[in-house]
């Protein structure tokens, strides 16, 4: 049975996380369209001047919406690299602003440290504007060779990997190519200095696994196992993967012999992941991110939302006292617990001192033995009369339930009808908002999406 590595259970603990997205088109005065953003350079990088940076804002906002760790787009399809590059002459070195020796790669891992915060890297190889890279490949336009691209893009992925200490996730998007698909080999320099990393991703090797969609949501049910060891592993993988608006992303499978756990991830400003002028009105409301973190985290997925700092170098006013308020209303939420239990059976039972009124319950296996749990009920007993008040499949790290109407009862039943080996539940817990927070997707209660 496929159990997750320290990484992997570490990553998927930590349940929340936010991804910042800064580079050079932060400053050009133009909206953010990515496809040009690819092909079309920033020759004059001394734009970049944010007059009031403070990454220490940027995480005291992760930390009050209840993040766990903070990614920065150390480079993104630019090629501009945020840290003093010796690999790479396309970076703060050669910018005028602070006398062209800031690194704000260090200066975001110091201020996740400072908060206690656990820091990650975004590092694109996929595409760079600057070198007229297009997936993964020089193209007629590149000033160099790919052998040189390649070399220049493992000196990068060295610098990162070995400067800064240990990280938590290191996040290539859309993949790495390696050697075998005449790309750098920077899995190779990633697995000689951090060890105890999360690695997203190439197509040797996916600690994690995009979740389908950039809604910030997976549908239930949602397996931490897959049936590939990377989400491009050939072909007939790739076509198997591609099937149905990525449904086996969405959903991964109970068999696969894979650990390999959904990531679901979206921005806080719809559809935008760097900041543009004069949108603040595109911030998602409270009730769209309390339900996000309802269909991400409570169906076993790690939810990472994308913020995005202005051209002063902070998160807009906006978009910080809604992260607060999101933060503040998952904890609002699971202030009460109520009642709590765990067990290693087929059944598993809460008794209630007095009948309890609770309208949201949790349920946690413990992952290090895998994904045990195919088919559960629950149900509640009032005076003498036992009820199901939900069922389902899937558990894996966490199923949160919120219940259509508050329950009052002296005992909650977890019997597991169908399960892979004895099943191990770590947390059978039932809670009571009160109603007076906002109220999540009630049809998740009694359905399966």
């Amino acid at each position: 049975m496929p159990i997750p590595t320290p990484q992997q259970l570490a990553w998927q603990e930590a349940e929340l996380g936010v991804v910042f997205h800064y580079d050079l088109h932060v400053f050009d005065n133009k909206h953010y369209h990515q496809n040009s953003n690819r092909k079309h350079p920033i020759e004059d990088i001394n734009i970049f001047n944010p007059t009031q940076l403070d990454t220490d804002q940027w995480v005291r906002v992760a930390k009050a919406m209840g993040a766990r760790f903070a990614i920065l787009t150390a480079s993104h399809e630019t090629g501009f690299c945020l840290w003093q590059s010796d690999a790479n002459p396309y970076c703060l070195k050669a910018v005028k602003w602070g006398d062209g020796k800031r690194d704000l790669v260090g200066e975001f891992i110091a201020s996740c440290k400072k908060y206690d915060i656990k820091p990650g890297i975004y590092i694109g190889t996929r595409w760079n504007a600057q070198l007229g890279v297009w997936d993964f490949k020089v193209t007629e336009r590149s000033p160099i060779t790919q052998e040189a691209y390649n070399t220049m893009i493992e000196k990068e992925v060295e610098e990162i990997c070995s400067h800064y200490g240990p990280l938590f996730e290191v996040w290539f998007d859309g993949g790495a190519h390696g050697p075998e698909q005449g790309g750098p080999d920077v899995l190779g320099v990633f697995e000689k200095h951090q060890k105890e990393c999360l690695f997203y991703h190439n197509l040797d090797r996916a600690d994690a696994r995009w979740g389908g969609s950039e809604s910030g949501t997976v549908p239930y049910p949602c397996w931490a196992t897959f049936p590939y060891k990377s989400t491009g592993a050939g072909e007939s993988a790739k076509a198997e993967i591609h099937k149905n608006g990525f449904a086996l992303l969405k959903t991964g499978d109970p068999e696969g012999s894979y650990w390999m756990p959904a990531m679901s991830d979206a921005p806080l400003r719809s559809h935008e992941w760097f900041w543009d002028k004069g949108d603040d009105g595109k911030v998602k409301s409270l009730k769209h991110l309390v339900n996000m973190y309802y269909d991400s985290v409570g169906r076993n997925s790690t939810l990472i939302m994308g913020l995005t700092p202005d051209n002063r170098g902070l998160i807009p006013e906006v978009d910080a006292q809604r992260c607060k308020e999101w933060g503040d209303a998952i904890r609002y939420d699971f202030r009460n617990c109520v009642g709590q239990t765990r067990g290693k059976s087929n059944l598993t039972e809460l008794k209630l001192s007095q009948p309890t009124v609770f309208d949201c319950v949790v349920l946690q296996e413990d992952i290090c033995e895998g994904e045990r749990v195919r088919e559960y009920v629950l149900k509640a007993k009032t005076g003498n009369q036992w009820r199901t008040i939900n069922e389902g499949s899937c558990i894996g790290h966490k199923r949160i339930i919120c219940l259509e109407k508050p329950v009052t009862a002296s005992q909650v039943r977890l019997t597991i009808g169908k399960s892979k080996a004895t099943p191990a539940i770590s947390n059978f817990a039932i809670y009571l908002a009160d109603g007076t927070t906002i109220v999540p997707n009630k049809a998740d209660a009694n359905s399966h999406d």
